[in-house]
């Protein structure tokens, strides 16, 4: 039988969270309850769970609590134990289905009013997300019912035991940061199988498993993992794993970091052939029909996106006169971001080094090649013999446009690659290949303030078009309107919670804001970017040392600075307003600060789209 839980709606858990941050686990046993006066439960048909079951639910995590030392010790290794114990626990005696454990309101109850001691004995000081729910792949006892839920097999004497294949960072990287792949408990228990028997050592584990998991992500839109047999898709993941180990050995041949000619083949030949034992993707939806140059006569032309990101380039593009045929990204939320706001729009996640026109026959049509390629660093500043991830996300998109050969190209990326004479030896090399595929270049520098954009943001453009259209393109000029303030932005915001510094706070963010920035997904959580940023962001009245959740509310101190909320942030980005974001919120952030502003993108678009019109 499955039960409904109660749920501790976020206006009644945060006030709880303040508090209980600041109390003893001893006090906090004295605050366990197995109900609460705000707790409401989902309005849908169901049993719900009765208070003695709650209480026996409660004894029995108290039990392996004290085992690993509850209430007054704790060390990695029973912590370690104890989840494993706990995952299995939760999900076999809970009796509840995916739907119910998929609001984060359930396990904010069961943090803070059915086992608050134990969820701060476990983490204590815990950030928000460890108790609040907002990412449940956090949550103390949610991401453990979850783990359960994705390993269980029940043909298994001990259905929980793949738990202890995988610590939680590892696991971490499979459901929360590959969420394209974390999904599917077939494709999980598939993966556990196979990675409990490799092979890794002298290697380094993190690493070894998350190239194989940007190894599944490049096959997961040909390959309909889920309708393989079991047996051979263990064949197909043991491959894919293989690869995996032999890139990590030391002896393993990779690319240089001195650009030479353009490599075709850029994925392995059993990717484009797959074996019978994969499904393609095409089985289930057939290949597009190939787009031509403006759209059967409509004066709107076609565009394939790589780095496609949260889709704010391909936004302006599509409102300057392009057509996605299909966008290329490797983050999974950043797809599903886009799926969310253009659910018609073909979005392919995977990595772009892996993909091919042979894959998608119609890419070879298109008017345009654009993208917001990986922010490139100088030789000088990585290392001469480095080969950085970004450098060879640029080599394999100019490679792509050889390949294409379209009529037009925009590729976006950071100032320096444009000004600093430290890249000149790639510049040399872009324009040497493109050249050979009939495309002339050019480069300029844009801020996006200049049109429109409430924010101090250069972007580094390349443009390259064949004949006669080059000739005819002119950068756009700057539009003559100044940008609005970060104040008149975000006042309404700022505003509409009733909090009474509003105003002040207005008139003090004067100016338009300094650049946002993403960060890199190698370090912590979201913030405003280092020092000098954060200062900038002080100077207008905004405490830049992270995110906030919402807008200052009445009791918000009149003098406080206010944290940027993500849909704040994605304001200050010129994202509409509706455009919803996927993840969480460091992820979310990420997406906005890493975006080209959707305006400058239509300026360049339109400037483009003047010149292949003639």
């Amino acid at each position: 039988m499955s039960f409904l839980y109660p749920r501790l709606l976020a206006a009644q858990a945060r006030p709880l969270f303040d508090e209980y941050r600041e109390l003893t686990v001893g006090e906090l046993s004295r605050r366990v309850a197995v109900a609460h006066d705000s707790a409401v439960y989902v309005a849908t048909g169901g049993d719900r769970v009765p208070p003695a079951q709650l209480r026996e639910l409660r004894e029995g995590v108290l039990d392996l609590a004290k085992q690993a030392g509850f209430p007054d010790d704790s060390d990695r290794t029973h912590n370690a134990d104890f989840d494993l114990q706990l995952a299995a626990l939760l999900h076999a005696e809970m009796g509840m289905v995916p739907a119910e454990a998929a609001s984060r309101d359930v396990w904010a109850f069961l943090a803070l009013v059915l086992l608050p001691d134990v969820a701060f004995w476990r983490y204590p000081l815990p950030p928000k997300d460890r108790v609040l729910g907002t990412d449940l792949t956090r949550h103390v006892f949610g991401r453990l019912w979850w783990r359960a839920q994705l390993v269980r097999s029940t043909d298994d004497p001990e259905p929980y035991a793949a738990l202890k294949i995988l610590g939680e960072a590892a696991f971490d990287q499979i459901y929360a940061r590959r969420a394209a792949l974390g999904g599917s408990p077939y494709l999980v228990r598939a993966i556990l199988r196979v990675w409990q028997d490799l092979d890794l050592r002298g290697l380094n584990e993190r690493d070894t498993l998350r190239d194989f998991l940007k190894r599944l992500l490049r096959l997961a839109p040909f390959v309909l993992f889920d309708g393989i047999e079991e047996h051979a898709l263990d064949d197909e993941l043991r491959a894919v794993a293989r690869e995996s180990v032999e890139a990590q050995r030391p002896d393993s041949p990779t690319a240089t970091d001195v650009p030479g000619a353009c490599v075709k083949n850029l994925v392995p030949s059993d990717a484009r052939e797959a074996s019978p034992s994969v499904v393609p993707v095409q089985d289930e939806q057939p290949i597009l029909e190939s787009v031509p140059g403006t759209q059967g006569g409509t004066g709107r032309f076609s565009f394939l996106e790589i780095c496609a990101g949260a889709g704010a380039q391909a936004l302006g593009l599509e409102r300057a006169g392009f057509d996605p045929v299909m966008l290329i990204e490797t983050k999974a939320d950043a797809c599903f971001t886009i799926g969310l706001n253009r659910p018609e729009w073909d979005i392919v996640c995977m990595d772009v080094l892996q993909f091919h026109p042979g894959l998608r026959p119609d890419v070879m049509e298109v008017d345009l090649v654009s993208g917001g390629l990986p922010r490139v660093k100088s030789l000088a500043t990585v290392g001469r013999t480095a080969d950085t991830e970004e450098r060879r996300v640029l080599r394999a998109a100019i490679c792509l446009v050889c390949e294409i050969r379209p009529k037009a190209v925009l590729f976006e990326n950071v100032p320096d690659l444009v000004e600093d004479a430290e890249f000149d030896a790639d510049l040399a090399w872009i324009e040497t290949e493109l050249l050979k595929a009939g495309l002339r270049s050019s480069w300029k520098v844009l801020n996006a303030a200049d049109f429109s954009v409430p924010q101090n943001r250069k972007s580094g453009f390349l443009i390259a078009l064949r004949d006669p259209y080059f000739a005819r393109f002119t950068w756009p000029e700057p539009n003559g309107a100044p940008a609005p303030t970060v104040g008149q932005v975000l006042g309404p915001s700022m505003s509409a919670r009733g909090w009474p510094g509003a105003g002040h706070w207005i008139r003090r963010a004067n100016r338009i804001a300094p650049a946002l920035v993403g960060g890199s997904d190698r370090r912590g959580g979201a913030d405003l970017g280092p020092t000098g940023s954060k200062k900038a962001w002080a100077a207008l009245g905004v405490n830049g040392n992270s995110l906030g959740d919402e807008p200052p509310g009445p009791d918000f101190p009149v003098d406080d600075e206010p944290k940027l909320t993500v849909q704040q942030a994605a304001m200050i980005q010129s994202f509409p307003a509706d455009w919803k974001l996927h993840g969480g919120k460091t992820s979310r952030y990420r997406q906005v600060g890493h975006a080209m502003p959707p305006p400058l993108a239509t300026a360049v678009g339109l400037a483009i789209a003047a010149a292949l019109r003639g």
